[in-house]
Protein backbone atom coordinates (compact mmCIF):
# COMPACT_ATOMS: atom_id res chain seq x y z
CA UNK A 1 0.00 0.00 0.00
CA UNK A 2 1.49 3.33 -1.20
CA UNK A 3 1.87 5.63 2.08
CA UNK A 4 -1.29 7.63 3.02
CA UNK A 5 -1.56 11.55 4.31
CA UNK A 6 -1.53 10.99 8.29
CA UNK A 7 -3.80 13.65 10.08
CA UNK A 8 -2.99 12.38 13.68
CA UNK A 9 -2.18 14.68 16.45
CA UNK A 10 0.33 12.35 17.78
CA UNK A 11 1.91 10.36 17.15
CA UNK A 12 2.48 12.30 13.92
CA UNK A 13 3.57 12.11 10.22
CA UNK A 14 7.10 12.09 9.81
CA UNK A 15 9.15 13.90 7.06
CA UNK A 16 9.83 10.72 4.19
CA UNK A 17 13.02 11.47 3.20
CA UNK A 18 13.71 10.88 7.31
CA UNK A 19 11.71 7.66 7.42
CA UNK A 20 14.02 6.40 4.28
CA UNK A 21 17.00 7.47 5.50
CA UNK A 22 16.35 5.40 8.88
CA UNK A 23 15.63 2.51 6.71
CA UNK A 24 18.51 2.41 5.12
CA UNK A 25 20.70 2.96 8.10
CA UNK A 26 18.73 0.70 10.09
CA UNK A 27 20.54 -2.61 10.00
CA UNK A 28 24.29 -1.07 9.73
CA UNK A 29 24.56 2.77 10.69
CA UNK A 30 27.44 4.55 9.06
CA UNK A 31 29.13 1.20 8.58
CA UNK A 32 29.91 0.54 11.88
CA UNK A 33 28.19 -2.93 11.58
CA UNK A 34 24.99 -2.47 14.29
CA UNK A 35 21.71 -0.42 14.77
CA UNK A 36 21.63 2.64 16.30
CA UNK A 37 19.00 0.79 17.96
CA UNK A 38 22.09 -1.46 19.51
CA UNK A 39 24.40 1.34 20.67
CA UNK A 40 25.96 1.49 23.68
CA UNK A 41 24.16 5.19 25.05
CA UNK A 42 28.01 6.05 26.32
CA UNK A 43 29.88 4.73 22.73
CA UNK A 44 31.47 7.35 20.64
CA UNK A 45 28.75 6.86 17.68
CA UNK A 46 25.93 7.10 20.14
CA UNK A 47 27.71 10.53 21.59
CA UNK A 48 28.13 11.92 18.61
CA UNK A 49 24.81 11.20 17.46
CA UNK A 50 23.30 12.72 20.80
CA UNK A 51 26.11 15.95 20.32
CA UNK A 52 24.99 16.66 17.01
CA UNK A 53 21.66 16.14 17.66
CA UNK A 54 21.77 19.02 20.41
CA UNK A 55 24.11 21.12 18.23
CA UNK A 56 21.74 21.77 15.31
CA UNK A 57 18.34 22.19 17.52
CA UNK A 58 20.00 25.03 19.33
CA UNK A 59 20.92 26.56 15.91
CA UNK A 60 17.51 25.83 14.60
CA UNK A 61 16.44 27.52 17.79
CA UNK A 62 18.98 30.22 18.21
CA UNK A 63 19.02 29.09 21.79
CA UNK A 64 21.23 31.04 23.85
CA UNK A 65 24.50 29.74 25.37
CA UNK A 66 23.25 29.62 29.33
CA UNK A 67 20.41 27.71 28.69
CA UNK A 68 20.41 23.27 29.06
CA UNK A 69 19.24 21.44 26.51
CA UNK A 70 17.89 17.99 27.49
CA UNK A 71 16.68 15.00 26.34
CA UNK A 72 14.54 13.22 28.68
CA UNK A 73 11.63 10.49 28.81
CA UNK A 74 8.10 10.09 30.32
CA UNK A 75 6.41 12.54 27.55
CA UNK A 76 5.17 16.32 28.16
CA UNK A 77 3.08 14.96 31.39
CA UNK A 78 5.96 14.39 33.27
CA UNK A 79 6.70 17.70 33.04
CA UNK A 80 3.78 18.60 34.59
CA UNK A 81 5.29 17.18 37.38
CA UNK A 82 8.92 18.09 36.92
CA UNK A 83 7.99 22.11 36.32
CA UNK A 84 6.76 22.92 40.13
CA UNK A 85 9.15 20.65 41.16
CA UNK A 86 12.13 22.19 40.01
CA UNK A 87 10.92 25.49 39.19
CA UNK A 88 9.37 26.52 42.75
CA UNK A 89 12.47 27.14 44.30
CA UNK A 90 11.50 27.65 47.57
CA UNK A 91 8.16 29.73 46.58
CA UNK A 92 4.49 28.35 47.55
CA UNK A 93 2.78 29.43 44.04
CA UNK A 94 3.05 29.58 40.32
CA UNK A 95 0.92 31.09 37.81
CA UNK A 96 -1.04 28.74 35.32
CA UNK A 97 -3.11 30.36 32.08
CA UNK A 98 -6.07 28.16 31.41
CA UNK A 99 -6.65 27.50 27.65
CA UNK A 100 -7.74 23.46 27.18
CA UNK A 101 -7.52 20.04 28.26
CA UNK A 102 -3.52 19.99 28.43
CA UNK A 103 -3.25 23.01 30.38
CA UNK A 104 -5.94 20.99 33.01
CA UNK A 105 -3.61 18.94 33.06
CA UNK A 106 -0.34 20.76 34.22
CA UNK A 107 -2.83 22.72 36.73
CA UNK A 108 -3.98 19.76 38.17
CA UNK A 109 -0.46 18.53 38.15
CA UNK A 110 1.22 21.37 40.16
CA UNK A 111 -1.52 21.60 42.71
CA UNK A 112 0.12 18.75 44.30
CA UNK A 113 3.48 20.89 45.28
CA UNK A 114 2.25 24.34 45.78
CA UNK A 115 -0.74 26.81 44.80
CA UNK A 116 -1.77 27.36 41.94
CA UNK A 117 -3.31 30.81 40.59
CA UNK A 118 -4.99 30.80 37.17
CA UNK A 119 -4.35 33.93 35.09
CA UNK A 120 -7.02 34.08 33.32
CA UNK A 121 -9.08 30.83 31.53
CA UNK A 122 -11.07 30.53 28.44
CA UNK A 123 -13.27 27.51 29.78
CA UNK A 124 -16.30 29.62 29.33
CA UNK A 125 -16.26 29.71 25.81
CA UNK A 126 -15.65 25.81 25.42
CA UNK A 127 -11.72 27.01 25.63
CA UNK A 128 -12.51 28.30 21.78
CA UNK A 129 -9.98 31.24 22.28
CA UNK A 130 -7.17 32.54 24.50
CA UNK A 131 -7.43 35.35 26.60
CA UNK A 132 -5.49 38.23 26.01
CA UNK A 133 -2.81 39.71 28.47
CA UNK A 134 -4.73 42.47 29.64
CA UNK A 135 -7.06 40.22 31.33
CA UNK A 136 -4.69 37.68 32.87
CA UNK A 137 -4.57 38.76 36.73
CA UNK A 138 -0.80 37.73 37.29
CA UNK A 139 1.08 37.32 41.09
CA UNK A 140 4.33 39.18 40.88
CA UNK A 141 5.02 37.06 43.68
CA UNK A 142 4.71 33.69 42.09
CA UNK A 143 7.75 31.00 41.05
CA UNK A 144 6.94 31.28 37.19
CA UNK A 145 4.35 31.75 34.66
CA UNK A 146 3.20 28.69 32.45
CA UNK A 147 1.07 28.28 29.44
CA UNK A 148 0.05 26.17 26.56
CA UNK A 149 1.26 27.76 22.89
CA UNK A 150 -1.04 25.53 21.29
CA UNK A 151 -3.83 23.39 22.34
CA UNK A 152 -3.84 20.21 20.22
CA UNK A 153 -7.43 19.09 20.99
CA UNK A 154 -9.20 22.40 20.77
CA UNK A 155 -6.93 24.01 18.10
CA UNK A 156 -5.76 26.97 19.95
CA UNK A 157 -2.47 28.67 19.41
CA UNK A 158 -1.23 31.83 20.78
CA UNK A 159 1.43 33.68 18.63
CA UNK A 160 2.52 35.97 20.95
CA UNK A 161 4.73 36.11 24.01
CA UNK A 162 3.90 36.66 26.73
CA UNK A 163 5.12 39.22 29.08
CA UNK A 164 6.17 38.33 32.49
CA UNK A 165 8.59 40.41 33.53
CA UNK A 166 11.34 38.96 35.92
CA UNK A 167 8.56 35.70 36.33
CA UNK A 168 10.09 32.84 34.46
CA UNK A 169 7.90 31.91 31.64
CA UNK A 170 7.22 28.16 30.94
CA UNK A 171 5.47 26.77 27.82
CA UNK A 172 4.13 23.57 26.56
CA UNK A 173 5.32 23.71 23.15
CA UNK A 174 4.38 20.28 22.57
CA UNK A 175 2.46 20.84 19.62
CA UNK A 176 4.14 23.97 18.12
CA UNK A 177 7.48 23.34 18.43
CA UNK A 178 10.02 24.25 15.24
CA UNK A 179 7.08 25.39 13.94
CA UNK A 180 7.59 28.92 13.60
CA UNK A 181 10.63 31.34 14.81
CA UNK A 182 10.61 32.07 18.78
CA UNK A 183 12.68 33.85 21.51
CA UNK A 184 14.45 31.29 23.48
CA UNK A 185 15.70 34.23 25.90
CA UNK A 186 12.08 35.19 26.76
CA UNK A 187 11.27 31.81 28.79
CA UNK A 188 12.53 30.28 31.63
CA UNK A 189 12.16 26.66 30.48
CA UNK A 190 10.47 25.00 27.18
CA UNK A 191 9.06 21.85 27.28
CA UNK A 192 7.75 19.26 24.47
CA UNK A 193 6.99 16.13 23.80
CA UNK A 194 8.49 14.88 20.66
CA UNK A 195 6.01 13.26 18.92
CA UNK A 196 5.07 15.73 16.83
CA UNK A 197 6.96 18.02 14.96
CA UNK A 198 10.69 16.63 16.20
CA UNK A 199 10.19 12.85 15.93
CA UNK A 200 8.81 9.80 17.35
CA UNK A 201 7.10 9.04 21.07
CA UNK A 202 9.44 8.51 24.03
CA UNK A 203 11.35 11.32 23.62
CA UNK A 204 10.65 14.54 25.47
CA UNK A 205 13.22 18.26 24.97
CA UNK A 206 13.34 20.54 27.66
CA UNK A 207 15.33 23.46 27.33
CA UNK A 208 15.74 25.05 30.29
CA UNK A 209 17.76 28.73 31.59
CA UNK A 210 20.46 26.89 33.85
CA UNK A 211 20.12 29.44 36.80
CA UNK A 212 16.62 28.17 37.28
CA UNK A 213 18.02 24.35 38.41
CA UNK A 214 19.69 22.70 41.31
CA UNK A 215 16.92 23.88 43.79
CA UNK A 216 14.25 20.94 43.78
CA UNK A 217 11.17 20.18 46.73
CA UNK A 218 11.91 18.16 48.68
CA UNK A 219 11.64 14.51 48.13
CA UNK A 220 11.92 14.97 44.19
CA UNK A 221 13.34 11.85 42.85
CA UNK A 222 16.67 11.52 41.38
CA UNK A 223 15.26 11.53 37.74
CA UNK A 224 12.90 14.39 38.19
CA UNK A 225 16.11 16.50 38.81
CA UNK A 226 16.73 19.13 35.69
CA UNK A 227 20.11 19.43 37.32
CA UNK A 228 21.31 15.53 37.83
CA UNK A 229 20.10 15.30 33.67
CA UNK A 230 22.23 18.38 32.92
CA UNK A 231 25.27 17.22 34.76
CA UNK A 232 25.26 14.13 33.15
CA UNK A 233 24.48 15.44 29.35
CA UNK A 234 21.31 13.73 29.77
CA UNK A 235 22.73 10.21 30.15
CA UNK A 236 22.20 9.35 33.70
CA UNK A 237 20.09 6.69 32.31
CA UNK A 238 19.95 5.08 29.38
CA UNK A 239 18.26 7.79 27.32
CA UNK A 240 15.79 7.10 24.28
CA UNK A 241 18.37 6.94 21.57
CA UNK A 242 16.53 5.90 18.76
CA UNK A 243 13.99 8.83 19.10
CA UNK A 244 17.14 10.72 20.04
CA UNK A 245 18.80 9.45 16.51
CA UNK A 246 15.62 10.32 14.77
CA UNK A 247 14.81 13.68 15.85
CA UNK A 248 18.41 14.50 14.76
CA UNK A 249 17.64 13.71 11.33
CA UNK A 250 14.26 15.59 11.48
CA UNK A 251 16.57 18.60 12.40
CA UNK A 252 18.75 18.30 9.45
CA UNK A 253 15.28 18.17 7.55
CA UNK A 254 14.37 21.40 8.43
CA UNK A 255 17.52 22.59 7.92
CA UNK A 256 17.97 21.69 4.44
CA UNK A 257 14.44 23.19 3.91
CA UNK A 258 15.16 26.73 5.35
CA UNK A 259 14.83 26.87 9.08
CA UNK A 260 12.11 27.95 11.09
CA UNK A 261 11.33 30.94 9.01
CA UNK A 262 10.86 28.63 5.54
CA UNK A 263 8.87 26.30 8.06
CA UNK A 264 6.31 28.93 8.81
CA UNK A 265 5.75 30.11 5.61
CA UNK A 266 4.83 26.19 4.75
CA UNK A 267 2.85 26.27 7.69
CA UNK A 268 0.82 29.13 6.86
CA UNK A 269 0.29 28.40 3.49
CA UNK A 270 -1.69 24.93 4.67
CA UNK A 271 -3.74 26.19 7.47
CA UNK A 272 -4.83 28.95 4.97
CA UNK A 273 -5.84 26.38 2.28
CA UNK A 274 -7.65 24.47 5.02
CA UNK A 275 -9.15 27.75 6.95
CA UNK A 276 -10.26 29.28 2.91
CA UNK A 277 -12.41 26.28 2.61
CA UNK A 278 -14.07 26.31 6.29
CA UNK A 279 -14.96 30.16 5.90
CA UNK A 280 -16.34 29.29 2.75
CA UNK A 281 -18.36 26.49 3.92
CA UNK A 282 -22.14 26.55 5.05
CA UNK A 283 -21.79 23.16 5.66
CA UNK A 284 -18.31 22.54 7.91
CA UNK A 285 -17.93 24.62 10.59
CA UNK A 286 -14.41 25.54 12.73
CA UNK A 287 -15.28 26.24 16.78
CA UNK A 288 -12.05 28.58 17.01
CA UNK A 289 -11.73 31.99 17.06
CA UNK A 290 -10.34 33.06 14.63
CA UNK A 291 -7.30 35.31 16.40
CA UNK A 292 -6.10 31.99 17.62
CA UNK A 293 -6.52 29.36 15.26
CA UNK A 294 -3.96 26.99 15.44
CA UNK A 295 -1.67 26.30 12.29
CA UNK A 296 -0.81 22.64 13.31
CA UNK A 297 -4.42 21.70 14.70
CA UNK A 298 -7.09 22.22 12.41
CA UNK A 299 -10.81 21.11 14.13
CA UNK A 300 -14.07 21.32 12.40
CA UNK A 301 -17.50 19.90 12.55
CA UNK A 302 -19.84 18.50 9.77
CA UNK A 303 -23.30 20.43 9.86
CA UNK A 304 -24.88 17.40 11.10
CA UNK A 305 -23.01 15.09 13.27
CA UNK A 306 -24.98 11.96 12.31
CA UNK A 307 -22.81 12.57 8.74
CA UNK A 308 -19.25 11.93 10.88
CA UNK A 309 -18.66 8.57 10.37
CA UNK A 310 -19.78 9.00 6.72
CA UNK A 311 -17.20 11.24 6.15
CA UNK A 312 -14.92 9.00 7.91
CA UNK A 313 -15.29 6.46 5.92
CA UNK A 314 -15.01 8.48 2.57
CA UNK A 315 -11.71 9.94 4.10
CA UNK A 316 -10.34 6.80 4.45
CA UNK A 317 -10.93 5.78 0.85
CA UNK A 318 -9.02 8.18 -0.58
CA UNK A 319 -5.98 7.87 1.90
CA UNK A 320 -7.07 10.36 4.42
CA UNK A 321 -6.55 8.98 8.14
CA UNK A 322 -6.87 9.86 11.88
CA UNK A 323 -9.20 12.95 11.11
CA UNK A 324 -11.64 11.80 14.05
CA UNK A 325 -11.62 14.37 16.65
CA UNK A 326 -10.53 13.77 20.39
CA UNK A 327 -12.90 12.31 21.73
CA UNK A 328 -13.33 14.66 24.75
CA UNK A 329 -14.43 17.56 22.03
CA UNK A 330 -16.00 15.61 19.23
CA UNK A 331 -16.18 16.43 15.52
CA UNK A 332 -13.12 16.26 13.19
CA UNK A 333 -9.52 17.16 13.73
CA UNK A 334 -7.02 18.06 10.86
CA UNK A 335 -3.37 17.99 12.63
CA UNK A 336 -0.99 19.26 10.07
CA UNK A 337 2.65 19.20 11.59
CA UNK A 338 5.73 20.38 9.19
CA UNK A 339 5.97 17.13 7.83
CA UNK A 340 2.77 16.99 6.31
CA UNK A 341 2.73 18.06 2.38
CA UNK A 342 0.80 20.96 0.89
CA UNK A 343 -0.85 18.08 -1.02
CA UNK A 344 -2.34 16.24 1.68
CA UNK A 345 -4.31 19.47 2.77
CA UNK A 346 -5.13 19.81 -1.06
CA UNK A 347 -6.52 16.74 -0.94
CA UNK A 348 -8.81 16.79 1.89
CA UNK A 349 -10.12 20.02 0.84
CA UNK A 350 -11.10 18.70 -2.70
CA UNK A 351 -12.60 15.86 -0.72
CA UNK A 352 -14.92 18.14 1.77
CA UNK A 353 -16.23 20.18 -0.95
CA UNK A 354 -17.30 17.09 -3.11
CA UNK A 355 -18.64 15.70 0.26
CA UNK A 356 -20.36 19.22 0.88
CA UNK A 357 -21.28 18.80 -2.33
CA UNK A 358 -23.36 15.55 -1.98
CA UNK A 359 -25.08 15.97 1.47
CA UNK A 360 -24.93 20.11 1.69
Amino acid sequence: MERIYNFSAGPAVLPREVLEQARDELVNWQGCGMSVMEMSHRGKEFMGIAAQAEADLRELMAIPANYKVLFLQGGASSQFAMVPMNLLRGKTSADYLNTGEWSKKAIKEAKQYGAVNVVASSEDKNFSYAPTQDHWQLDPNAAYVHYTPNETIGGVEIFWTPDTGDVPLVADMSSTILSRPMDVSQYGLIYAGAQKNIGPAGLTIVIVREDLIGQTVPGTPTMFDYQIHADNDSMYNTPPTFAIYMAGLVFKWIKARGGLKAMEQHNIAKANVLYDCLDASGFFHCPTAKDNRSRMNVPFTLKDAALDEEFLKGAKARGLLQLKGHRSVGGMRASIYNAMPIEGVQLLVEYMKEFEKQHG
